[in-house]
């Protein structure tokens, strides 16, 4: 008995959703309190802390100037990669395992640097950068890839539909939408979950464990390559 391997993308579903935004939330946190307030995956925090430097310096802004070309630059070459490349589980896996990869770097990298006593020490701010150049993989790979699914890394928009969605159900505005918009609130409310419940996971696992925590999402990633990679069956 054979099984065949299939050659097109298997659309995401909300596990994917509740894994991604899982990884996002436990990964930016575990870089917010390890790394002297470093923001992975809401990079553009980054900037509120900049400029309140100007006000309180601290530590860590090497790292945080350098975050968003970091980001940028990973989108972009995630991008070229998947606009170049066939939609195929083989070109969805490369991507994942290039996020993974950048995250185990971020974790190895991270260890080497014990005890980070100064945030702009060369191999700290190396660490964090490919932390944030993982999430920026994660980025380019939701919206190209899996944009069925609601943002997997910024749930300010996330949270501010599903209020709104809420507030019209509770309102019963909207009655002839009323069966899409609840639909969407579910959508919506269990990644805005899984991204919580992995900020206090992330904060939890890192006390105990150090960068090792780590490992928490590269198996979360790993499920998400399982149910994409290029073995998948037809």
């Amino acid at each position: 008995m054979t099984t065949s391997v299939s050659t097109t993308p298997r659309a995401a579903g909300p596990l994917d959703a509740i894994l991604l935004s899982f990884v996002a939330g436990y990964v930016d946190t575990v870089g917010f309190v390890a790394l002297f307030g470093l923001f992975t995956a809401h990079v553009t925090g980054n900037f509120v802390l900049l400029g309140a430097a100007l006000m309180r310096p601290h530590d860590g802004l090497v790292a945080k100037l350098l975050a968003l070309p970091t980001f940028v630059f990973a989108v972009s070459v995630t991008t070229v990669y998947l606009r170049t490349r066939p939609a195929a589980p083989r070109t969805t896996a490369w991507v994942i395992g290039a996020q993974m990869a950048l995250l185990a770097a971020f974790m190895g990298c991270a260890l080497s640097a014990m005890p980070i006593t100064h945030a702009d020490a060369p191999l700290a701010v190396t660490a964090g950068l490919l932390g944030v150049a993982a999430m920026g993989v994660q980025n380019a790979l939701s919206r190209l890839v899996f944009g069925e699914l609601p943002p997997t890394t910024m749930m300010t928009g996330n949270v501010t539909q599903f209020a709104a969605d809420i507030t019209q159900l509770v309102l019963h505005r909207n009655a002839d939408d009323r069966a899409a918009t609840l639909a969407r609130a579910k959508k919506l409310a269990a990644p805005v979950a899984a991204f919580a419940l992995a900020a206090a996971a992330g904060a939890l696992a890192y006390a105990a464990f150090s960068f090792y925590a780590l490992i928490v999402p590269l198996l979360a990633l790993a499920v998400v390559l399982a149910r994409h990679g290029i073995g998948r069956p037809a």
